[in-house]
């Protein structure tokens, strides 16, 4: 039954889905977390090699227990044995066929916008793997650049923080200090506001709230 909530989310995606067209990235709009995970699905093909970036959504949407249910190359750092290990990973998944991951926020005339402790996400997301795949509930669609980093920022960030059990002063004040704590994961800043390659990313977007 549609409700005014998905009412508004089926026009704000129209909006979304053709701004991303224009910056040659390919979106498609998903009303429910089983047509999302439908389309990401048919969107690799099977034996290609697949990586993912550390992401509450594709947990939520159980992408990597499916993944694994199917006829994949998968580079899984869960399954990593050693800090070495998941070292290596890192480096060979920016050679895969796809790489999955999340936005932090993506802005109505369709610009994603990431910040990343390591990188390694937002490296895989600007060169390497032949397509990435972004997921994403509506509830990561903000007016522009200034919301976009403001809601990383204040509200991503910190409850990241809260998860990843890290000693950062948005654990404490509840909004972010612009730290440069040991802990900090907001070392990069990343706005991409167009794909060189045309199409090579593609962006599902889920008319339900996913992920932070």
């Amino acid at each position: 039954m549609s409700t005014p909530t998905k009412q508004f989310y089926q026009v704000q995606a129209e909006k979304v889905v053709k701004a991303f067209e224009k910056r040659k990235i390919k979106a498609y709009y998903c009303a429910t977390k089983e047509e999302g995970i439908q389309k990401v699905l048919e969107l690799i093909p099977k034996e290609s090699s697949v990586s993912w970036g550390g992401s509450m959504t594709l947990q939520e949407l159980q992408l990597p227990q499916k993944l694994h249910q199917g006829s994949y190359h998968l580079l899984d750092r869960s399954l990593a044995k050693s800090p070495e290990e998941i070292e290596k990973m890192y480096h060979d998944a920016l050679s895969c066929d796809y790489y999955l991951m999340s936005s932090n926020a993506i802005t109505l005339d369709g610009k994603l916008v990431n910040i990343d402790g390591t990188g390694n996400r937002i490296a895989a997301l600007i060169y390497g793997p032949k397509n990435v795949i972004v997921i994403a509930g509506m509830n990561k669609i903000v007016t522009d650049e200034a919301a976009a980093l403001l809601r990383v920022r204040n509200q991503a960030a910190p409850i990241n923080a809260f998860r990843l059990q890290q000693n950062t002063p948005c654990t404490v004040m509840g909004q972010c200090g612009d730290c440069l704590s040991e802990d900090c994961i907001c070392g990069h800043t990343l706005i991409t506001r167009m794909s060189r390659i045309p199409y090579r990313i593609k962006v599902v977007l889920i008319g339900e709230s996913l992920g932070y």
